[in-house]
């Protein structure tokens, strides 16, 4: 009983310190099945996973009215198995899974939202587009040359770092890039910032928020 109390309190805590216009993405990763439905009798509709094995094991037993968004790194050959549900891909740092994800969506009669994922931060490790990559796929998309996606905003990892005015700097140079694509056509989301730095990312202009850890607690890595 303690346990579903200090997740229920550190959820309303999360939802009730957000202004209404912040779409929050509880990060579902590792978490069983019985956590995520305690989250989602609290009102939360919005989850995240980061491997499509693990969000294909858990769908079927969850409500259909969760909008899934795959925010890990995405392999071309693992679109078909998530197109026939997935509501947003977060996580679409080339042009080779922007083609696929249309591929698939058009086979699955349906559009799927995406999120352009910039490389924002300095660490090797994090995957993401460059800024001319981003620019020229958005502009082929205005052009019609993916149908069957909805790009609806761009997302971005901050480097994992103490340094507030690091991170704080990779955050307003993304809604800058946000802000710069909007001119052409109007973007919705710019998903950035986690359970550490989410204060930042909505004083730098996020419009969603990717958290895991502070709702659902430490991960339970195998």
């Amino acid at each position: 009983m303690p346990d579903n109390l200090t997740l229920a309190e550190d959820y309303q805590k999360i939802k009730n310190s957000l202004p209404a216009s912040i779409e929050l993405v509880a990060v579902s990763k590792t978490h069983q099945v019985e956590k995520i439905l305690e989250v989602y009798d609290l009102g939360q509709r919005v989850f995240g996973e980061n491997k499509v094995q693990e969000l294909m094991e858990k769908q079927p037993h969850l409500p259909a009215d969760i909008e899934w968004h795959l925010i890990g790194h995405l392999q071309t050959n693992k679109v078909k198995y998530i197109a026939p549900f997935i509501d947003t891909i977060q996580s679409v740092d080339s042009e080779k899974i922007l083609v696929e994800i249309n591929k698939q969506a058009e086979r699955n009669q349906r559009k799927i939202k995406v999120l352009l994922q910039v490389k924002i931060a300095e660490e090797e490790t994090k995957y993401g587009l460059e800024i001319h990559e981003t620019k020229e796929l958005y502009v082929e998309y205005l052009r019609g040359k993916f149908p069957g996606v909805v790009i609806t905003g761009l997302m971005g990892m901050a480097t994992f770092t103490a340094d507030k005015n690091q991170v704080k700097k990779e955050f307003t140079f993304l809604k800058n890039l946000f802000d710069q694509l909007s001119l052409t056509q109007k973007l919705e989301t710019l998903s950035m910032g986690m359970s550490d730095d989410y204060p930042l990312a909505i004083e730098c202009g996020a419009t969603s928020i990717r958290v895991g850890s502070a709702i659902f607690g430490s991960r339970n890595y195998p």
